[in-house]
C-alpha cells in the first residue's frame, strides 16, 4: 500500500475547497487521511495556497508520491 500526497474537497456547492493530504492510494477521494500537509483556496484572486513545508518533505522522505495536481500548484509556488 503507497501514500499518495493529494487533494481532498471540502467547501459548499460551486464553492471548493482543498486541504492537501497524506492519505493511502487505496482511499477514496474524501476518505481519512493520514496527516494534513495544507490547503488550497481556488475561489481567491489568485488562488490562495498554504502548505506546510517540514511536513511535506517528511512524507516524500517516506517515500510518497505526488500526486499530478498538487505537483503543479507547488510548481506555481516555486517549492
Amino acid at each position: 500500500m503507497s501514500v499518495k500526497v493529494r487533494m481532498t474537497r471540502s467547501g459548499s456547492k460551486k464553492r471548493p475547497f482543498y486541504r492537501i493530504v497524506a492519505i493511502n492510494s487505496d482511499s477514496r477521494r474524501d476518505g481519512r487521511p493520514l496527516e494534513f500537509l495544507g490547503y488550497y483556496n481556488p475561489n481567491t484572486n489568485p488562488g490562495t495556497l498554504s502548505i506546510d513545508n517540514d511536513k511535506l518533505q517528511a512524507w516524500v522522505g517516506k517515500g510518497a508520491e505526488l500526486s499530478d495536481t498538487v505537483r503543479t500548484l507547488l510548481k506555481k509556488l516555486g517549492k
